[in-house]
């Protein structure tokens, strides 16, 4: 995903300036998207949907025109529409991967006797649970009956043992993050350094903003872990990363700061 973001954000900065036909932009820019994505698919249908999202909402930021986008997202549900209907045909090539996705859907709508739905409803008991000021530091209790508990769920977890209160403050620190992404974008003189804070930072919010919303139920069960709080290794890393890269970006904008500051004083010694 860092990798795709980098690459996309770095096309859009090389053509800003330039008119560049659709057919160009289809063989450079979203053949090598749709075969990325079309790799993620089968094993993890909601990251592929999040880089898609956030693929075409770069595209938009950085003026890409609207009419090409339209195409460019009908092509996509056609295209997901073809592999489900593939997988509908052929069970054996990916088996259980849609059936997973519709009971998924099923349940969130029907709230029907699912082990999706038994989640939902640990996860609400620990919500109530926590009321204003939480259970404490390591007091939870559904932890031990919550599946995921440190990962897709955590932020019930959190809820349970710090309260509200915890669970305002989290959004707040996500919140200043994204402030931070629009900052740091919109003082960056490079187009690219720019784009590039914006692929990057806007998913970390977006993906925590999922996986808030599927422990309080606005949304299907989709696997999203809570972005430097959920346990895991390559999903930290790859965060990690991204976080690193906005802060060189920042760094770079310090530097230029400096060099005009130095430039200013030698002429005014002069």
């Amino acid at each position: 995903g860092v990798v795709l973001m980098i690459y996309t954000s770095r096309y859009l900065a090389k053509i800003k300036n330039l008119k560049i036909g659709f057919r160009h932009s289809l063989l450079s820019l979203w053949f090598p998207v749709f075969i990325i994505l079309s790799l993620i698919l089968p094993a993890n249908f909601s990251t592929a949907a999040i880089l898609f999202c956030m693929v075409i909402l770069l595209c938009f930021v950085a003026g890409y025109p609207i009419k090409y986008l339209f195409t460019i997202i009908f092509s996509g549900i056609m295209t997901l529409t073809l592999f489900i209907l593939l997988i509908k045909s052929f069970p054996s090539v990916f088996p259980n991967r849609v059936d997973t996705w519709e009971s998924r859907i099923e349940s969130f709508v029907k709230k029907g006797e699912t082990s999706d739905n038994y989640q939902i409803e640990k996860a609400k008991i620990a919500i109530a649970t926590g009321g204003i000021r939480g259970l404490g530091p390591g007091k939870s209790i559904q932890k031990n009956f919550l599946p995921q508990s440190s990962s897709d769920f955590i932020f019930a977890i959190i809820i349970e043992e710090y309260g509200l209160i915890g669970g305002l403050l989290i959004l707040l620190l996500y919140t200043l993050f994204l402030l931070r992404v629009v900052i740091i974008s919109n003082k960056s003189e490079s187009i690219f350094g720019s784009l590039l804070v914006i692929g990057l930072g806007i998913p970390i919010v977006f993906q925590a903003i999922i996986n808030i919303g599927v422990s309080v139920q606005l949304f299907p069960i989709t696997g999203q872990p809570l972005p430097l709080i959920s346990s895991g290794g390559t999903s930290i890393w790859m965060t990690c990363i991204s976080v690193g890269i906005i802060q060189s970006v920042r760094n770079g904008m310090n530097n230029q700061e400096t060099s005009k500051s130095s430039v200013y004083l030698s002429n005014a010694v002069e």
